[in-house]
């Protein structure tokens, strides 16, 4: 078992601007010079799942680019349906691979790279007092359990079928308390020990209201389901400084750059095992 610390956000629109670092490296001695876009601006849309990453990596391509990256992360079928219409950003970094695929198709992404991939998990409290090892013990009779199975996509959706792979749905929602809406929340309830158990993205272990208060279990990566598992990161035909833009890409799918998914809950695309889920799930732009 391994202690943790979480992430979580869904559903509402949330935007910030990381601009003040970059712009204060860049008015050190010499930082201007060094810096290959100095005073550049860069908008960067993601789905909000993606937050907890985004903000420090984006602090760093500030520092190294000179350029201020104007970010908002939201719920990804909202904005992938703003960018399907009259929405508009330079660079997407979106959920289920399907959506970058229909962008393509649209003519509204000239391109995209697989960026990082999730994976579950089930969160037990500290020290495990229930004695869950497996999904299937989460079916045992006065197993205490924790779900939001009306959360946003992916929330529920994909935790429900998770269970219908592992073939025990029925049998762990009759131990379901209090089914919720938001997964935070639900997590909550496994922190206190009023649940035994919750199924949730690595991810969003690593909040840091989570730190301590919560043990992990690991779940065979066969159960996961397919579609949510993939994020990528493209630059769609708005972007008004393309060299900027590619940089920005090429910098997030870099170790560097990745380095901050990891640390965040995901499976960097570059890493091993990311490369075999690039081949398997086919994240490629062709």
């Amino acid at each position: 078992m391994r202690q943790l610390q979480d992430e979580g956000r869904r559903g509402f629109l949330r935007a910030s601007l990381t601009g003040v670092a970059g712009l204060a490296a860049a008015s050190l001695p010499g930082a201007a010079q060094a810096a290959p876009f100095p005073g550049g601006r860069l908008q960067v849309w993601s789905c909000g799942g993606l937050a907890e990453a985004m903000q420090p990596a984006h602090a760093e391509y500030e520092r190294r680019s000179g350029a201020a990256v104007v970010y908002t992360g939201a719920f990804a079928a909202a904005l992938g349906k703003s960018l399907l219409g009259s929405g508009s950003t330079e660079v997407f970094a979106g959920r289920v691979l399907d959506l970058a695929k229909k962008l393509r198709a649209e003519g509204r992404m000239t391109y995209f790279k697989p960026l990082c991939f999730t994976s579950y998990v089930i969160v037990t409290p500290t020290g495990n007092p229930g004695n869950v090892r497996s999904v299937d013990d989460m079916a045992r009779k006065g197993v205490r359990v924790a779900m939001a199975p009306e959360a946003s996509p992916p929330g529920g959706a994909a935790v429900v079928g998770l269970l219908k792979k592992a073939g025990c749905l029925d049998a762990v929602m009759g131990n379901v308390i209090n089914p919720g809406t938001c997964v935070q929340r639900s997590v909550e309830a496994v922190t206190t020990g009023k649940a035994d158990a919750m199924i949730v993205e690595l991810r969003v272990t690593r909040l840091p209201q989570f730190a301590g208060k919560l043990d992990i279990v690991e779940i065979p990566a066969g159960l996961f389901p397919p579609p949510p598992l993939t994020f990528t990161v493209g630059v769609m035909q708005e972007a008004r400084d393309r060299a900027l833009a590619d940089d920005y890409v090429a910098w997030v799918t870099s170790p560097d750059g990745q380095a901050h998914f990891e640390r965040a809950g995901f499976i960097p695309a570059i890493s091993p095992r990311g490369q075999e889920l690039v081949e398997k799930l086919g994240v490629k732009d062709v």
